[in-house]
């Protein structure tokens, strides 16, 4: 991204918008995408953190509120605490200390964080174990963790399966601990942290009377409150568009988003070929090998921790669990990609959508 001469007091008074909005729309990834507004006048400012292994942004209509950009800078600082807490790739991290010890006893959990692996475990049986914060140990025996993929050997697959499931661990919601029943189980919150960390992005904006914002988290997650100013009075919430997962760089669907989260699950980016096969990331933890059938998993949901976890859950799933979950609970939209009969081309499945 090309370097401006704009400082940091001027970007952040918004003198700047113009360049952060064309900036932010040159870099925002294909797969998640805040659709363009040809509109005069109407600009953005963006705020962008490196955490999570992706870029944190968080997008504020120029001029809206005067104390909007320093707070959206505490909230990128609260992205990289949270970071330090969740994270399995630091040795300090709470969550790697939780995998240390909590085999031999309970270890005390911070209380928000707590009650996100309860909701994880809610929403493991919810999905039919689809959707598993245990799941590390098959992502390390494909060669996920490391991005250095192949296929593990039958003895390393069954080994790594014996110790997946959220019915090993015991949450103490009293006491605040958390247990293992067995050595072996890890805690991994990839597939949800970068949805928790918008939703206490979120908290924390609102909190300071900022409730027009549109937060993104990488490729794959999305948070709006308020509406995006366009100068159109029919015009509502934020404009959001998928990308077709077949043609790079086009535009497969586009919506507007109103007081929810997006969250969007996929295998372009992170897979490997071995003897002609193609090999995803996301990895089915009830059967240990990666899910197959989707092509991209769509969740439109109150917060973002639940449309991220949801999408990855249904990326495994496929359209038919997908649409009973969504039958039961009417606050989930989704929409899922998958192969088509014809080739080249896919076929959409969209439940509760018309409340999009």
């Amino acid at each position: 991204m090309p370097s401006r001469r704009s400082s940091r007091r001027d970007f952040l008074r918004g003198k700047a918008a113009r360049d952060a909005v064309n900036d932010w729309l040159d870099a925002v990834p294909p797969t998640l995408e805040v659709a363009p507004v040809e509109a005069a006048g109407r600009y953005l400012i963006s705020l962008k953190r490196l955490a999570m292994a992706c870029d944190f942004e968080i997008l504020l209509n120029a001029g809206q509120y005067e104390d909007g950009p320093m707070l959206a800078v505490a909230a990128l600082d609260l992205v990289e605490e949270l970071e330090s807490q969740l994270t399995v790739y630091r040795e300090t991290s709470e969550v790697l200390e939780i995998n240390r010890a909590a085999a031999e006893h309970p270890v005390a959990v911070e209380p928000r964080l707590l009650a996100l692996l309860q909701q994880a475990v809610q929403l493991h049986r919810e999905t039919h174990g689809a959707y598993d914060i245990t799941a590390g140990p098959l992502s390390k025996a494909w060669g996920f963790f490391r991005r250095q993929g192949a296929v593990p050997d039958e003895a390393a697959l069954g080994e790594a399966l014996a110790s997946v499931g959220s019915d090993k661990l015991v949450l103490d919601a009293e006491r605040g601990t958390v247990a293992f029943t067995q050595p072996g189980v890890e805690l991994n919150l990839g597939a949800i942290g970068k949805g928790y960390a918008l939703d206490r992005c979120a908290e924390l904006l609102l909190h300071g009377g900022v409730d027009t914002f549109l937060l993104h988290g990488g490729q794959s997650s999305i948070l709006a409150r308020g509406a995006r100013a366009t100068g159109r009075p029919d015009d509502r919430g934020w404009r959001v568009s998928i990308g077709d997962p077949l043609r790079p760089g086009k535009t497969l669907l586009e919506f507007p988003v109103v007081d929810r989260a997006v969250g969007t699950s996929g295998t372009q980016f992170q897979f490997f070929r071995q003897a002609g096969r193609r090999y995803g990331h996301i990895i089915d933890p009830r059967t240990g090998w990666p899910a197959e059938g989707v092509l991209s998993s769509t969740v439109i949901a109150p917060t973002a921790a639940l449309a991220d976890a949801l999408s990855t859950a249904f990326f495994i799933l496929g359209p038919a669990d997908a649409q009973a979950y969504c039958a039961s609970h009417a606050e989930v939209s989704a929409l899922l990609v998958c192969p088509s009969s014809k080739p080249g081309e896919s076929a959409l499945h969209r439940f509760n959508w018309e409340s999009v």
